[in-house]
């Protein structure tokens, strides 16, 4: 440690400024709690980050959101952040906010918003199946009252059964018909399916929020930033960027600091937003001996994710008010793993940002499909942020054209005159994510959950050092909503109940 780096004094250190790290740092210090957030990059917000290539928005990770419509759980938790007015939404078309398509049967099947009209939309193509939609929503309402917090229910606990079985299980003893299940699942992009390990309770949780009500943010994901981070320097809350922590500083116990290149950051309790096995690296060794860390660090993570993004020449492709999931099989649908080798991509998810409300036309698409990182693994050891960009080479940039290309043509099923309106295209690996998120291996979702074994992944927001305390989405659910639950999880236990519920009323 060197005596010249510049010591700092607060209540709460939040180690990244992530969704979940922003929302907690909005809650402790509306508290009254002296907080400093801390931030590796340049930009604020994690997933929520924005880039721009060609003077257009493209989102790092908020694609479209669930749940906002008013007295709906995401618009409950937003508005005990006093974050609503700040923020711009277009709802997705009511009728089919995703699309899932099959290129095996040549069919788009619609996912609508609104428990009945989901039934009834669906049921045009499936009617002898329409009981079995009907039951198919009964069941994810039930196992959404399961949860208190996914209602804003911050009295009750979860009821543990419906966390054990798997999506294979569930879905076994409601559907006969395969291709139904097949486009049920057809949005799973949305959190990482294993047909036979994921937890029911993991697609119920996802899903629902987007068929209650599903939303675009106007001008990006970024305005969730903005938004926070103006809340946070309202409660007195401070923000430091190119901060990236390198260590804690610890007595027998507790952590006494946080050490950055240039600084150190004193404090009473410190948060981590950042990956959890990192977060437990920066220990000493001595510390790291616990069961519960050690139990961490064997825990599989979720899959990465390839993303191309075009810039689209004007008024040439009409904006779509909903995405599109591809695949090429009814099959493909139940398990994330492809090869690259044959066929690639065999699964898409295609989107777009509005830049504006009611558009006529889209000036940008974005596409993104699975991707292990081990295809990318050659260039492990490289690491490329704005802060310090790194080259990785002639044949990385080879081997994302080739990927790149593969995707394009694919979309040509979708917009078979999509060549001839690209202005300009880039591409992001599980690299990019790594580097500029943070994400172990630059996972999609954190932590993979396995049916008939929750023990494993249920990580609490206090850890067994007492003053180190843990939000983000390996606590809880990742996405939007359990992102923001973790952090509202976090304040309860942190605060305690009499000084959170002061907190927590909606507006």
């Amino acid at each position: 440690m060197s005596e010249s780096k510049t010591s700092h004094h607060f209540d709460v250190v939040i180690i990244g400024s992530g969704l979940g790290g922003l929302v907690s740092g909005v809650l402790l210090s509306k508290a009254g709690k002296k907080v400093a957030v801390l931030e590796k990059n340049n930009q604020f917000g994690g997933n929520l980050q924005t880039f721009v290539r060609e003077k257009t928005i493209f989102d790092t990770g908020v694609h479209y959101v669930g749940g906002l419509a008013k007295d709906q759980n995401l618009y409950n938790y937003f508005s005990c952040l006093d974050i609503l007015d700040d923020l711009e939404w277009e709802q997705l078309d009511e009728n089919q906010f995703d699309q899932i398509y099959f290129q095996e049967t040549k069919t788009y099947y619609p996912q609508a918003q609104g428990y009945q009209n989901f039934v009834t939309q669906l049921a045009k193509q499936f009617p002898k199946n329409k009981a079995e939609i009907q039951l198919y929503i009964e069941t994810i309402q039930e196992y959404c009252k399961a949860f208190p917090l996914y209602q804003f229910d911050f009295e009750g606990s979860y009821q543990a059964p419906y966390l054990e079985k798997s999506v294979q299980e569930v879905l076994n003893d409601i559907f006969t018909n395969k291709e139904l299940i097949a486009v049920v699942l057809g949005n799973n992009f949305l959190y990482a399916l294993d047909y036979e390990q994921t937890p029911f309770y993991v697609h119920a949780l996802t899903v629902n929020s987007y068929i209650e009500s599903a939303w675009r943010c106007v001008k990006g994901g970024s305005q969730l930033t903005k938004a926070l981070t103006k809340q946070l320097k309202k409660h007195g809350g401070k923000l430091f960027k190119y901060q990236e922590v390198t260590g804690f500083l610890t007595d027998e116990t507790n952590v006494l600091a946080c050490e950055t290149a240039t600084d150190l950051f004193y404090a009473s309790d410190f948060v981590s937003n950042i990956n959890l096995k990192t977060t437990f690296g920066l220990l000493p060794e001595n510390l790291q001996k616990k069961p519960s860390i050690k139990r961490i660090n064997t825990l599989k993570v979720t899959p990465s994710v390839f993303s191309v993004h075009l810039v689209l020449k004007k008024e040439l492709i009409p904006y779509f008010n909903s995405n599109i999931y591809h695949y090429d099989q009814l099959n493909q649908v139940f398990n994330y793993d492809q090869t690259i080798e044959t066929d690639f991509p065999k699964m898409m998810v295609i989107t777009t940002n509005p830049k504006e409300k009611n558009q006529t036309f889209t000036d940008n698409i974005s596409v993104m499909t699975y991707m292990d990182f081990h295809h990318f693994q050659k260039w492990e050891h490289t690491k490329n942020t704005v802060k310090k960009p790194q080259n990785r080479g002639l044949d990385y940039e080879a081997f994302k054209q080739e990927l790149t290309e593969k995707v394009i043509d694919k979309m040509q099923i979708h917009f078979p005159e999509i060549r001839k309106a690209i202005l300009h295209v880039s591409a992001s690996t599980p690299l990019t994510y790594r580097d500029y998120i943070g994400l172990e291996k630059g996972n999609l979702y954190g932590f993979e959950k396995v049916a008939h074994q929750p023990h494993m992944t249920q990580i609490m927001p206090q850890t067994k050092i007492s003053n180190l305390w843990l939000c983000g989405q390996n606590v809880r659910m990742h996405g939007i909503l359990g992102v923001t639950i973790s952090a509202f999880h976090l304040a309860k236990a942190f605060l305690g109940t009499h000084l959170f519920n002061d907190l927590i009323v909606k507006k």
